[in-house]
């Protein structure tokens, strides 16, 4: 196949170029680089399958060429930049996923939609099935990156019940691995550098908030199994197994070696709660499940930022 990655240079969409790539695709990855990094494609740059194009697909998108399928990733996704660019974050939802929709339409070609188990927001059923419609506060901070994935779930369905795109939509939990940005602002990189750096490590409120951690190349293979399948979605991928966030704290320490203290901080406002997937659609449409365990994804990303940092 031909696919299009916007975001393609981000922490998700580039692992997903890469395994698109390996399993012998062209990819076209898109990226503005507000928070994606030009290094994270830049092995691809050698493979004659691989076109880096540099542009904002809130504005304008243009590739050459038939595609067969369009992966819609581009989107700031941790707390620190959705707050940083709220503006940018409601318009790569909604402009964005409009053109990208419309590429995909005079394409003829297939679009997957990257949302996010954000849509669920602090939730009242736990855990988290897709027909759940979620508690989201939409003037809260967090409302830009919430209501822009709810927005652009249903721009997709539209499109697909009125023009008869061929859609698919994952819901993506806490994803984590290689190429996260050391300082994204996410839990898993601010305690693994934390703890890797020997410095306190930052729990908001009493830490006891759970969420559910994917390690990426789970993820990646969950994504493909849908954009590969029948089942239009949304779907959620992401690891049924919950942790608080002091218990995740206390691993990282665990597999790091780290005698790092564990301070506390107020927490943000609108912070979920709880947040776990309910997996059985994907475990029977897409006879996908997770398989790395949390210490040893961990250890796989610590040994990773260690590298990157020099540490």
């Amino acid at each position: 196949m031909r696919v299009v990655v916007t975001g393609g240079a981000g922490f998700l969409g580039s692992h997903l170029c890469e395994e698109l790539l390996a399993r012998g695709d062209q990819v076209v990855a898109i990226d503005n680089l507000i928070t994606g990094s030009i290094e994270n494609v830049e092995p691809f740059y050698g493979d004659a399958a691989f076109v880096f194009q540099r542009q904002d697909v809130s504005n304008h998108v243009h590739v050459a060429g038939p595609v067969d399928a369009v992966l819609h990733f581009a989107s700031p996704a941790s707390p620190k930049d959705y707050l940083e660019f709220p503006i940018q974050t409601l318009k790569v939802g909604s402009l964005g996923t409009h053109n990208c929709l419309g590429m995909a339409k005079d394409k003829g070609a297939r679009f997957l939609l990257a949302s996010t188990s954000e849509v669920y927001g602090d939730p009242e059923v736990h855990p988290q099935v897709e027909s759940y419609w979620g508690h989201v506060n939409p003037v809260g901070p967090r409302g830009v990156y919430d209501e822009a994935k709810r927005f652009a779930e249903a721009l997709t369905m539209a499109y697909h019940r009125y023009h008869g795109v061929d859609v698919r939509i994952v819901r993506i939990f806490n994803t984590y691995g290689p190429k996260m940005r050391p300082a994204d602002g996410r839990v898993v990189s601010n305690f693994l550098m934390q703890a890797i750096e020997g410095k306190p490590l930052t729990i908001y409120g009493e830490g006891q908030q759970s969420r559910s951690f994917c390690y990426v190349d789970d993820e990646v293979r969950g994504i493909l199994a849908l954009l590969d399948g029948d089942e239009v979605g949304p779907v959620n991928i992401g690891n049924p197994n919950e942790f608080t966030v002091r218990e995740l704290a206390e691993i990282v320490l665990e597999v790091t070696g780290s005698s790092s203290e564990l301070v506390f901080e107020p927490l943000p406002v609108d912070d979920p709660t709880q947040r776990r997937p309910d997996i059985t659609l994907a475990r029977d449409r897409l006879g996908w499940e997770p398989q790395v365990q949390l210490r040893e994804g961990l250890s796989r990303t610590s040994d990773w930022l260690r590298t990157m940092s020099g540490l």
